[in-house]
């Protein structure tokens, strides 16, 4: 049963009669009677201010059949008034057809009073008459609700209608479970109609299926729209034809949007270019913002550039301190060199972890991205793209050259000492990343553990 709605004349505050001919020709006719001048006079107090005098001539305006008046009001109560009015009189607007006042109201239900079958009625019926909106917000619900087939469903409508962030996430239900080619028809739906995610994730799912020439081919559809990771797997592209130049630029370009990854990559191309000044422009960036690899590159430079023992000794030991070996190896040489432990950070310094700093195949980096994008779209807790990163290189770097007669689990199992559970747990994260929808993504708790397996079997065989 819908709310009741109260009519009170709200008694509006005596003043002169406007001295502006268009207000006061407004007023006469809204005193006549006609809805449309009332509510276009309640408009106008509205954008004054003037909130009691607005509610008034909406009241006045929704009595003679005004709909536009009816929502306004329903606006109105969301913010000055109950929830209780506010949807008694989206209530109303909505029985009359009108689409936004249904959604209004579904989400003041949904959000307000935890109503999610009133909701979903009332999202339903808007979509009934048309919304993409509705359609968008019935599928994510269905999607919370568990309701996979309808989620996807009402995706697909919305999506239709021209919803790009249906499609897009359309893209995302397919790859989680396992069809790639329905993300390939949704992504590029979407990408090429100018959704920058989309169309940087379809080139993603292409580099990852071993398309370079194609997936740049989305990466610069991106890119136009001043996407910064599609900047960044640019410059990856360029970097890996040689094209030092047009990989800077692009690095750098992902580096200005503040992507520390592109001021580390930008820091490296500028060393191959001889820029060794802008080499430590970017390498101070990244080092500042936490990256282990630039603050070992930063402290290289310091020493051999500007002969900065302090400076060098000093990102040199935060990076060994992030677990960066090198790092560490340099510190032990400094302290040979400058004559002993003097200072703090001279003393003789151990990496506390494991810093993964292996050259990773693209495909693998792509598959580790598109996990991580895809458990974050409904922002569920995901893990770091870099440890996935990690876990995809050490299977592989462990793996390589290996003789597909033997079992790779079993022949790790026998090298390296370690109980067979856990190189199996740590082969079936791999085949999750890499072959979606045969299980569900990695939970952070799950990827820490299988992380440390890892580490573990590259100390173990001697890999680091």
């Amino acid at each position: 049963m819908k709310a009741a709605v109260s009519w009170p004349d709200v008694p509006v505050p005596r003043s002169p009669e406007p001295a502006d001919p268009f207000e006061a020709k407004l007023l006469s006719t809204a005193r006549a009677g006609d809805p449309d001048a009332a509510h276009r006079l309640g408009r106008l107090y509205a954008e004054r201010g003037d909130r009691s005098a607005a509610r008034h001539w909406w009241e006045r305006a929704a009595r003679m059949g005004n709909v536009d008046s009816t929502f306004n009001l329903g606006l109105w109560h969301q913010r000055h008034g109950t929830t209780e009015e506010a949807v008694g009189w989206f209530e109303l607007a909505a029985t009359t057809g009108d689409a936004e006042a249904a959604i209004y109201l579904a989400t003041l239900l949904l959000e307000r009073r935890g109503d999610v079958a009133g909701a979903r009625s009332w999202f339903e019926r808007a979509a009934a008459d048309g919304s993409c909106v509705a359609a968008r917000r019935l599928a994510l619900l269905c999607e919370d609700m568990g309701d996979t087939l309808g989620s996807r469903d009402w995706h697909r409508r919305a999506a239709i209608e021209g919803e790009l962030e249906s499609a897009y996430d359309l893209g995302f239900l397919g790859y989680s479970a396992g069809d790639e080619s329905e993300a390939r028809h949704w992504w590029e739906y979407a990408g090429r109609a100018g959704h920058a995610d989309a169309a940087y994730h379809l080139g993603l799912l292409l580099h990852a299926a071993r398309d370079p020439e194609a997936a740049e081919t989305l990466y610069r559809l991106a890119a136009w729209q001043n996407h910064p990771r599609a900047a960044f797997a640019l410059g990856g592209l360029s970097l890996a034809k040689r094209d030092l130049r047009t990989a800077r630029a692009w690095f750098e370009r992902a580096a200005h949007a503040g992507r520390v990854d592109g001021q580390r990559m930008a820091g490296f191309v500028c060393v191959e270019l001889d820029d060794r000044p802008a080499a430590a422009h970017w390498f101070a960036q990244a080092a500042a913002a936490g990256d282990a690899e630039a603050a070992y590159n930063y402290g290289l430079l310091l020493v051999a550039e500007h002969q900065d023992l302090d400076g060098g000794r000093h990102w040199l030991a935060e990076a060994a301190t992030a677990g960066h070996h090198r790092a560490a190896a340099e510190l032990r040489t400094l302290q040979t060199v400058t004559g002993g432990p003097d200072r703090p950070d001279d003393r003789p310094y151990e990496a506390q972890a494991a810093s993964w700093d292996h050259p990773t195949e693209p495909e693998l980096t792509a598959r580790a991205e598109l996990a991580v994008a895809a458990g974050r779209r409904r922002g569920d807790a995901v893990a770091d793209t870099a440890d996935l990163i990690e876990i995809l290189g050490t299977w592989d770097l462990i793996t390589r050259g290996l003789a597909e007669r033997h079992d790779p689990v079993m022949w790790l199992t026998e090298t390296s000492g370690l109980h067979a559970p856990a190189v199996e747990h740590l082969c079936s994260v791999r085949a999750t990343l890499l072959k979606p929808g045969t299980a569900p993504w990695p939970a952070p708790t799950e990827v820490e553990h299988v992380l440390m397996t890892a580490r573990d079997l590259r100390r173990r065989l001697g890999l680091r």
